[in-house]
C-alpha cells in the first residue's frame, strides 16, 4: 500500500518539483532532478571575486636606482631629464609672461655663425614709450634677419616693423586672444620637453637591450624601472604646464 502510494503519487511529485540532492557532487556543483533528468548546475565565481585574482598586478614600480646603474648611469639618465624640465621652465619665464616683453626680448636666444647670443648682446633695446621697443642694429645690421626669425618663432607674439638698421615693436595688449596664442605655445613647449625626456628614456633602454652578458629579467626590470622614472619626469612637466596654462588663460 505504501509502496503505491510513493511510486503513484510522491515520486511524480518529487520529480516535477525541482529538488536538489545533496551530497552527490563536490561543493561547486548541485544536481537538480527535473523531469527525469539530472541537471549539474556548477557555481561560477562572480566577476567582483575574479577581480581580486588580479587584485595587485600593474601596480607601482619601486625605483632602485642601484640596480639601474648595473646598466646604466642613472644619475646621468635623472640628470638630462631634469634639464629638459629647467630647459622648459627657463622658456616659459622668458617666452610665455603676461607682463612686460623687455625682460624676455632681452634675452631672446639668436643663433648667428653657428653661436648663440641673447639679443642684448648683439643689439640696443630701449622702450620708446609703454606701447613700443625700439631695437636699435647699427653696430651689428648684419644679424637683423636672424633676429626678425627668432622674434617670429619666440611665440612672444610681437610683430616688429624694420627702419633701416632699427626695429620697432610694438608691446601686444594683454587681450585674451593674446592669452591663448601664449598658452597654445606653453602647449608646444610642453610637447618638446615630453618628447626630449621620451628620446631620452628609449636611448636608455636601447642600451640595457644591447648588453649581452647580463640576465633578461635584469633587463626586463630595469627597462620597466626606466620608464617610470622618466614618466615621473613627464608628470612634473605636465603639472609645471598645467599651473602655467592656468596661469595665461586666467582661470
Amino acid at each position: 500500500m505504501v509502496s503505491r502510494f510513493v511510486g503513484r503519487f510522491l515520486l511524480p511529485s518529487l520529480l516535477n518539483s525541482k529538488y536538489v540532492i545533496p551530497n552527490l557532487v563536490s561543493h561547486s556543483e548541485r544536481v537538480i532532478v527535473n523531469k527525469y533528468n539530472l541537471t549539474t548546475v556548477r557555481n561560477y565565481a562572480k566577476s567582483k571575486d575574479k577581480g581580486k585574482d588580479k587584485k595587485g598586478k600593474g601596480g607601482k614600480v619601486e625605483i632602485n636606482p642601484l640596480m639601474i646603474s648595473e646598466l646604466v648611469p642613472v644619475n646621468k639618465l635623472k640628470e638630462r631629464c631634469q634639464n629638459s624640465i629647467e630647459k622648459m621652465k627657463e622658456d616659459f619665464t622668458k617666452n610665455l609672461s603676461l607682463r612686460s616683453t623687455t625682460g624676455a626680448i632681452d634675452t631672446l636666444p639668436i643663433k648667428y655663425d653657428g653661436k648663440e647670443y641673447e639679443l642684448q648682446e648683439l643689439a640696443q633695446i630701449v622702450r620708446k614709450n609703454p606701447k613700443t621697443l625700439v631695437i636699435n642694429f647699427a653696430s651689428f645690421p648684419q644679424v637683423i634677419p636672424d633676429v626678425l626669425k627668432a622674434i617670429q618663432n619666440s611665440g612672444l607674439n610681437l610683430n616688429p616693423q624694420q627702419d633701416g638698421t632699427t626695429l620697432y615693436v610694438p608691446v601686444p595688449k594683454v587681450t585674451k586672444e593674446h592669452r591663448e596664442a601664449l598658452a597654445r605655445n606653453a602647449k608646444i613647449l610642453f610637447i618638446k620637453c615630453r618628447d626630449s625626456i621620451k628620446d631620452i628614456q628609449n636611448e636608455y633602454i636601447k642600451k640595457t637591450k644591447k648588453q649581452t652578458d647580463v640576465s633578461e629579467d635584469l633587463v626586463y626590470s630595469v627597462n620597466k624601472q626606466i620608464l617610470a622614472l622618466c614618466d615621473g619626469y613627464i608628470i612634473e612637466a605636465k603639472t609645471l604646464y598645467d599651473q602655467k596654462h592656468k596661469e595665461l588663460v586666467g582661470n
